[in-house]
């Protein structure tokens, strides 16, 4: 399965949620990639530390290749890493995909990545973390995966700028890929006594919208994950916040025909 994580807005918790859920993807063990679009990098950060700033090929070589006419193009595997986990492994960021992107654009070379991620072998789980963008990278991200999930963080401003965000991906499924689905909206630094994030939320649940049943705790905790480089459940497995995050990866992965179901009963 190939799962975009994917919203305009900053500060909503895409890496946490891409490389969190990766590494219960991993810890299951499943050979699992993490593919960082976003040229911050806090993906790569978060899965290798210190490492991530050792020269090792990132995607920015990647996409360079995409540009060049060489006939001796090093395969996939080159540009992955492994992270300190096992099975986990990174397509690392690198500030110059920023550089890269306008000359990716004009070349229209959007569909490279899906060739690509549909073409290595190995991996039975992909998350792709992109940048707070509708940019190259978001549209490629959205064109390689299966499902998108959405991450929402309590706040008016994130509330208004969901149908724009569900709009831009439906465009892509009906002009590029049909196949994408909107996996649901993840409820993210949730405060349940708070009641602003409950108001917003049952909002999002009356329009009916694809909200999904765990929400994630706003926690101290994940600061102190970033810090360390360690996915919560390498952390601290009996954290509350790991147990979401468990729960909300075993409510993705359940049967196709045991969700559609629910969908359907929801409706």
């Amino acid at each position: 399965m190939r799962r975009v994580v994917f919203n305009q807005k900053g500060g909503v918790g895409k890496s946490t949620i891409a490389c969190n859920l990766a590494a219960i993807s991993a810890e299951q063990g499943l050979k699992t990639l993490v593919i960082d679009l976003d040229p911050q990098g806090n993906s790569t950060t978060y899965l290798l530390g210190a490492a991530a700033q050792e020269e090792h090929p990132t995607l920015a070589d990647f996409f360079t290749q995409v540009l060049s006419y060489s006939f001796h193009k090093k395969p996939t595997e080159h540009f992955i890493r492994e992270t300190p986990f096992p099975s986990l492994h990174v397509m690392a960021a690198s500030p110059e995909l920023g550089e890269l992107e306008p000359k990716l654009e004009s070349r229209y070379k959007m569909f490279k990545l899906r060739d690509t991620l549909e073409a290595l072998d190995g991996y039975e789980a992909m998350f792709v973390d992109t940048p707070p963008a509708l940019n190259f990278f978001t549209r490629s991200a959205l064109i390689a995966a299966e499902a998108c999930l959405i991450p929402f963080d309590c706040d008016d401003f994130s509330r208004r700028a969901l149908y724009s965000l569900l709009a831009s991906v439906g465009e892509i499924r009906d002009d590029h890929n049909p196949n994408l689905q909107v996996e649901g909206i993840i409820v993210n630094q949730f405060q349940a006594r708070a009641k602003l994030p409950r108001a917003l939320v049952d909002e999002l649940l009356a329009e009916g919208l694809p909200v999904l049943d765990t929400y994630l705790s706003s926690s101290v905790k994940i600061r102190e994950s970033h810090q360390e480089a360690r996915p919560m459940i390498h952390l601290d497995a009996r954290h509350k916040l790991t147990r979401e995050f468990r729960s909300l990866y075993e409510a993705l992965n359940k049967p196709r025909a045991v969700k559609g179901a629910a969908l359907r009963a929801s409706a």
